[in-house]
């Protein structure tokens, strides 16, 4: 197992990322697997600083670009200080989001450019997964997961047509770059999800 392994989780909210997240670190860990667990936005102390800018409910209205400019400075502490040093130790990477979710969320659901979202991904990004999870499903169902959370952060407050166009765009990144894309149907039971998910991951150890 000397090569390294980057796996992102991507999907809207309320798709049970947190769940495969979860069975990933338990599948590498039986394996003997040096592996790291982190997060977007987030990762560092700057960045998960940035990470609370973002999710907070603040009085003043965050810009479009101002969201999409604080995302990429915050991945850019992620990939130097976390990211790429465990890649270069031969450890695992498992990263719940990582750039694809700019494109889907800051490009899909909020209608900023591919050609923005592209310069400040080459200024900032150098390593992409080896794996992306797509946990995709309807948006009712991703709402409806959320409604029973006892608290919601910014992102989760938006409107249904946000994470419509975020899903979309999510759909579109996946179609385009399919050797790198999983996509998993979220909307089946935990158990199903999670036996999709296991099964690319075998495969996955049989090829390392």
């Amino acid at each position: 197992m000397e090569k390294h392994f980057f796996i992102s989780i991507e999907g809207i909210e309320g798709m049970g990322k947190t769940t495969v997240f979860d069975a990933l670190h338990q599948c590498l860990t039986e394996k003997g697997i040096k592996h790291i667990l982190t997060r977007e936005p987030g990762g560092t102390i700057i960045a998960e600083a940035i990470r609370q800018i973002l999710l907070s409910h603040e009085g003043e209205e965050m810009l479009p670009i101002t969201e999409m400019l604080l995302m990429f400075a915050s991945r850019a502490q992620h990939v130097d200080h976390v990211i790429k040093p465990a890649l270069a130790k031969g450890e695992w990477v498992i990263c719940d989001r990582f750039a694809d979710a700019s494109y889907a969320y800051q490009g899909g659901g909020r209608g900023l450019s591919k050609g923005m979202l592209d310069t400040l991904s080459s200024w900032t990004v150098d390593t992409m997964p080896d794996l992306t999870f797509l946990l995709d499903g309807p948006v009712d169902l991703g709402v409806e997961r959320i409604a029973k959370r006892s608290t919601k952060d910014r992102i989760e407050t938006e409107k249904h047509d946000f994470f419509e166009r975020a899903r979309q765009a999510y759909l579109d990144r996946a179609k385009s770059q399919p050797d790198r894309f999983v996509i998993i149907d979220a909307s089946q039971s935990k158990e199903q999800v999670l036996a999709e998910v296991l099964v690319t991951m075998a495969k996955q150890l049989n090829d390392k």
